[in-house]
């Protein structure tokens, strides 16, 4: 149930911040006519991520399907993770330079439009990975999920008021981190699945070895108690970083403070 919290939690809130930004620039640069597209394109999106996941759960039932969709998760992720790396410093300038082509395009119909593919090609892109991944959660992950999206939609409530409180690059880098401990796990279960399904030489001996690294498997369930225990020791780590790093710097300011006052 955690991993599906987690998945859910850093997948919806990347989705909001997408929107958010959208319409902050539209807003601010008088685009209010493009904003239905975005609306539109939000709707067409949780639709077609829903179909998504419908789809894929009819096919979970086949060991080679698993495998294969357990690969593809595992590389759209991993890819997907060390891109917000290198962009995430960057995204609102590299957004606003793409819609700023959009909206500008010569025909009103074809700037709704834009809008409208940008919108809903960037969503669906969380919505796929969302769904990706879930399918590679072993167990009740209903709950998880639930849970997950209703913490993104009070984050993004809070974004509103309390936006500055919230460590966006902390937040991403403890998530970021758990994703790809996560696509380890994806990929030893794919392995293991694609054994099942006969496509390695020695299938059934691999196949019987892994066994215990599954997620269902003994190993497995530890490794996947690790993942979340090693998040939350890293969150842990650097919030008490920060607040020692904060604590030092008010504390040096209050000494220079006390030492003008006293050269007074």
């Amino acid at each position: 149930m955690a991993q599906a919290f987690v998945i859910v939690l850093r997948e919806g809130f990347e989705a909001f911040l997408i929107v958010a930004i959208t319409l902050t620039y539209l807003r601010k640069t008088g685009r209010i006519g493009l904003i239905p597209a975005v609306y539109a394109g939000v709707g067409f999106s949780a639709v077609t991520s829903a179909v998504l996941g419908y789809w894929l759960l009819q096919g979970v039932n086949q060991a080679l399907w698993e495998g294969i969709f357990g690969v593809i998760a595992a590389v759209l992720v991993a890819t997907l993770v060390v891109h917000m790396w290198r962009t995430a410093p960057r995204l609102k300038q590299i957004m606003h330079r793409q819609i700023e082509e959009i909206a500008t395009r010569r025909t009103p119909r074809a700037a709704w439009l834009g809008m409208f593919a940008f919108t809903t090609v960037m969503i669906t892109r969380e919505g796929m990975e969302t769904a990706l991944m879930l399918m590679q959660v072993r167990g009740e992950y209903f709950w998880g999920a639930v849970l997950g999206l209703g913490a993104a939609v009070l984050m993004a409530l809070l974004w509103g008021r309390f936006g500055h409180l919230i460590n966006l690059k902390l937040f991403f880098q403890v998530t970021s981190i758990f994703l790809l401990l996560f696509v380890g796990q994806i990929l030893i279960y794919a392995f293991h699945e694609l054994a099942e399904a006969g496509v390695w030489p020695n299938s059934e001996y691999l196949h019987e070895i892994t066994e215990p690294y599954s997620p269902t498997g003994l190993y497995g369930r530890w490794f996947s108690f690790g993942i979340v225990a090693i998040c939350a020791g890293w969150l842990l780590v650097a919030w008490s970083a920060d607040r020692l790093r904060r604590w030092g710097v008010n504390g040096g300011r209050m000494l220079r403070r006390g030492a003008l006052r006293d050269a007074g």
